[in-house]
């Protein structure tokens, strides 16, 4: 089923949405959350809270790529799942941070805010003009957690190939940055 007719079943508040998003994203949503959970059931309860907060979100919310929305909210309840179990440990998205921490600033700073918004649009502008194979690279890794181990069997590449090119992608991201007074 395509994903406006199962928009059209969460507007209409037919349950049949929830099992058709898991029919067609299911899988995706589940290694998703497992690679930042690295757990089954918490991937599995994330996956199941993510079909809730859709649901909830769908009379206000009309999605036009349903996967990335539905993508969205779930690697947002990982992440916190992740941060709740671990509050005292250091681990995977920790890693993941400290690898853009040299391009990319925290704004804890309320009065920053501005600056996030800017920031967010930069950074978004800087993977859209990257070449595909890099785009989904950085996404992958970034966005998805992704092991670079992961990435490289993914798409058929060296690790040390992905290596450089993620260390390439972030330098360059943190050049860019800097010549718009981001960083």
């Amino acid at each position: 089923m395509d994903d406006s007719r199962i928009v059209d079943l969460y507007w209409a508040r037919d349950e049949r949405a929830i099992s058709e998003s898991d029919k067609k994203y299911g899988r995706m949503l589940n290694s998703l959350s497992y690679s930042l959970l690295s757990s089954r059931e918490d991937a599995e309860e994330c996956v199941n809270d993510t079909y809730l907060d859709a649901w909830g979100a769908m009379p206000t919310a009309r999605p036009e790529f349903l996967g990335a929305f539905l993508s969205k909210i779930t690697r947002r309840i990982s992440i916190d799942r992740f941060r709740e179990r671990h509050r005292e440990k250091r681990g995977g998205i920790d890693n993941l941070a400290a690898e853009l921490s040299d391009c990319i600033p925290t704004l804890d700073d309320p009065e920053r805010e501005y600056d996030s918004q800017r920031l967010r649009d930069e950074i978004n502008t800087f993977i859209k003009e990257q070449p595909k194979e890099r785009r989904v690279m950085f996404i992958l890794r970034y966005f998805y957690s992704k092991s670079v181990d992961e990435i490289a069997f993914q798409m058929g590449l060296g690790v040390s190939n992905v290596k450089t090119t993620l260390f390439r992608l972030r330098h360059q991201l943190k050049n860019r940055l800097e010549e718009k007074e981001l960083l």
